[in-house]
């Protein structure tokens, strides 16, 4: 037990801060202020939804790339723009990378034959089955094999019944349709 908790430390010790977990661009981070008068800090914690290019936009210094930088570093800069700005002279950046799920702004719309239509929050990553999932799964009338996304003014089928529909990425503002069975159970 002992080698197992010294070689842990070692890792740690030995693992290098680039191999920190990144900022991903359309995630989100949370920001807190130390170091400048309480007052101030209101304009500058809370949550902060990066960009789909990987940009955050703060209170007197403008947009300032985060994706791909680890919270520490990320924290070293923001202090630096508010010092080279001269707005604060000693600013404590403490910063926390949340999943997109904590700062929804962005859904999908589910319609059809789901157990709970209407508007769903939207996480990167997910897929059509996930998407038609969240609505509670299709009801014993919804036909999963030709169900309808609607994506910039088109129209696509799927089949639920196939895998490669099942992974099919799903963005924010897609409409998905399950349309009624037919009379021969389609």
């Amino acid at each position: 037990m002992k080698i197992l908790l010294s070689f842990a430390l070692f890792l740690m010790v030995i693992i290098p801060a680039s191999l920190q977990a990144q900022i991903e661009a359309g995630g989100a981070i949370s920001i807190t202020i130390q170091g400048v008068p309480t007052g101030e800090q209101s304009r500058i914690n809370g949550g902060y939804p990066v960009s789909e290019k990987g940009f955050i936009t703060m209170w007197k210094v403008g947009s300032i790339k985060v994706a791909g930088m680890d919270s520490e570093a990320l924290a070293r800069r923001i202090e630096t723009a508010y010092r080279e700005a001269e707005i604060y002279t000693s600013p404590v950046i403490q910063i926390v990378a949340d999943s997109s799920d904590n700062l929804t702004v962005h859904v999908i719309t589910i319609g059809g034959k789901v157990r709970a239509p209407g508007p769903k929050p939207y996480r990167r990553g997910m897929t059509l089955y996930q998407a038609v999932m969240s609505a509670g799964g299709p009801t014993e009338f919804g036909a999963i094999n030709r169900i309808s996304l609607y994506r910039g003014g088109k129209r696509y089928i799927y089949d639920l019944n196939k895998g490669e529909h099942k992974l099919l990425k799903i963005y924010p503002r897609d409409t998905i349709d399950i349309p009624q069975k037919t009379v021969f159970g389609n």
